[in-house]
């Protein structure tokens, strides 16, 4: 047996590309024009605070109020969340950047490879996120618009690799990156119903490091670290709809569909080939408004994370002699989140408007499943927003936000198979830890 001081796996590591290709799922070209059409001022995008990997709210008004919108539109960014909102913002302009700080950290306890280590993930330790939307109402009954935000992400960067007692080399970790282009309608047919459509064009870029011990559990060994940058254009639709059912109170429901995506440098890696998916979700909302100067606001929000291979599959068929990359293959084993957000708005004067928030999500990300999950720990579940608006006399505007996600650790209960490869890692457990704080600043213009 291996002791846990000398003994490691003997791991096939796949040489390193000489001349690493950037080949995406689509054409250059039609990704040169999604990116012309958002402007280059808008990549590189990461996540915003996360529920998972999806960004907690959009907009620098929804962000300071743990993301509360879908009955609530108040920007040109309201699209994002509820597409029936385009008609209900008037015509502006909104433009804004958020500074993201995540910590992300792993341990590796009561493994035969090694001793119990703790490993940090940030050596990335900042990411600046930008958002842009234009909403135009054509009439009394028709409104629409255009924006551009990082939809989700996410990031690690360990300069010492948690998986080097396995035979990894040098530093170990992942990026994924969404930009999102929401072109969106609306339609007012009275005064107390507003149905809108959304179509969410999305540009993922994703590389992984570090991670070549996995080659020789792949069915593309070529394919799973060290690839550069690929990158995946997919589109799908958001749906939704607000309504006035009495006096000072909104209701409203959305639905977006989820989006192919596929990494072909990366097949040997995400299950399906390559597949990697935006998944369906859903929700509903509320607003109420007992007076000029109070809102108080609750969404109900579902992100299906099981639905999409890579990311809900569990590890268990990596143990069973189904490879990485292949069909019905090895995954980070998360499950659908729930989000349940609270909000509050305070409207002090004409000119200044103070709002908060605070959210909890359900654990994505099993304490059997944290392994894999050291490359991306999604872990947070508690948020606790505030923000402010300021209105000047000329109707300029300007927000300002900041979020926290409380830290969270999920401690893995047999998360590292016992034995020795290709039947397991030596057993013991990965536990993961992330928390993060984030905020922004905003303009807004009426016209």
């Amino acid at each position: 047996m291996p002791t846990a001081s000398n003994r490691r796996p003997a791991f096939r590591t796949p040489a390193r590309t000489l001349a690493r290709r950037r080949r995406g799922s689509v054409s250059a070209a039609s990704a040169a024009l999604l990116l012309s059409i958002a402007g280059p001022a808008l990549w590189p995008v990461a996540a915003h605070a996360t529920n998972g990997y999806f960004s907690h709210g959009y907009g620098a008004k929804g962000l300071g109020q743990a993301g509360v919108g879908i009955a609530w539109g108040q920007d040109a960014l309201a699209a994002a969340t509820n597409p029936a909102n385009t008609a209900l913002v008037g015509n502006r302009v909104d433009a804004g950047a958020s500074v993201f700080l995540p910590r992300r950290s792993a341990s590796i306890v009561g493994n035969a490879f090694g001793p119990d280590e703790s490993y940090g993930g940030n050596a990335r330790k900042t990411f600046l996120i930008p958002e842009f939307g234009i909403t135009r109402q054509l009439s009394d009954q028709w409104g629409v618009g255009i924006a551009a935000y990082g939809n989700g992400g996410m990031n690690t960067d360990y300069e010492r690799n948690p998986y080097g007692r396995f035979g990894a080399q040098g530093r170990a970790g992942v990026n994924l990156e969404q930009l999102f282009i929401t072109p969106s309608v609306a339609w007012k047919p009275n005064p107390h119903n507003s149905f809108g459509v959304g179509l969410n064009l999305a540009y993922q870029r994703f590389s992984a490091k570090g991670i070549g011990i996995f080659s020789g559990f792949s069915s593309a060994p070529q394919q799973v670290s060290d690839q550069g940058t690929d990158s995946s254009l997919g589109a799908g639709l958001r749906l939704g709809w607000t309504g006035t059912v009495a006096p000072g109170v909104t209701l409203g429901a959305t639905w977006a569909s989820k989006i192919r995506g596929k990494f072909d440098d990366y097949r040997g890696l995400f299950a399906d080939g390559g597949r990697f998916d935006v998944p369906e979700n859903y929700g509903i909302g509320i607003a109420w408004r007992p007076n000029d100067a109070w809102t108080l606001g609750a969404d109900v929000q579902r992100i299906r994370y099981s639905q999409v291979a890579a990311v809900g599959n569990p590890l268990a068929p990596l143990l069973r002699g189904v490879p990485l990359g292949a069909a019905g293959g090895p995954g980070f084993g998360w499950r659908d989140v729930n989000v349940v957000k609270l909000a509050v708005a305070y409207q002090v004067s004409p000119t200044l408007t103070l709002r908060g928030g605070i959210s909890h999500a359900t654990q994505p990300v099993p304490s059997s499943e944290t392994f894999l999950s050291v490359l991306a720990p999604g872990v947070v579940q508690d948020h606790l927003t505030l923000g402010a608006t300021w209105k000047t006399a000329s109707g300029l505007e300007l927000t300002g936000y900041a979020a926290h996600a409380f830290g969270k650790t999920v401690r893995g209960n047999g998360s590292i198979p016992p034995g020795n490869p290709p039947a397991g890692f030596g057993g013991g457990n990965a536990d993961v830890r992330l928390k993060e704080t984030l905020f922004g600043v905003a303009v807004g213009w009426t016209f």
